[in-house]
């Protein structure tokens, strides 16, 4: 399924963390947060400063969420991406 965004966003797919914590203890689905951190996966063309693959850091509370055949993921404008790990 293709998807373009339009203006100054991006579509990124959430990365999934660790379900334990350093000591080992397991984290149940339902207390975990939702993730801060994603890839981009389609760029709009009028952003210059993000590239399809990048591993972004943004609000918790940040985007939209769409689904797109079986996979969830964020349509974020530029603004709430606070910047690239990598």
């Amino acid at each position: 399924m293709n998807f373009q965004p339009l203006g100054n966003r991006v579509l990124v797919k959430r990365v999934e963390e660790t379900n334990t914590t350093m000591s080992g203890i397991i984290i149940p689905d339902n207390a975990k947060e939702k993730p801060s951190r994603g890839e981009v996966v389609a760029v709009s063309s009028e952003v210059t400063v993000l590239a399809c693959g990048n591993q972004v850091l943004f609000g918790k509370y940040a985007g939209n969420e769409v689904s797109l055949g079986t996979e969830k993921y964020l349509v974020l404008d530029v603004d709430d991406i606070f910047g690239i790990i990598g």
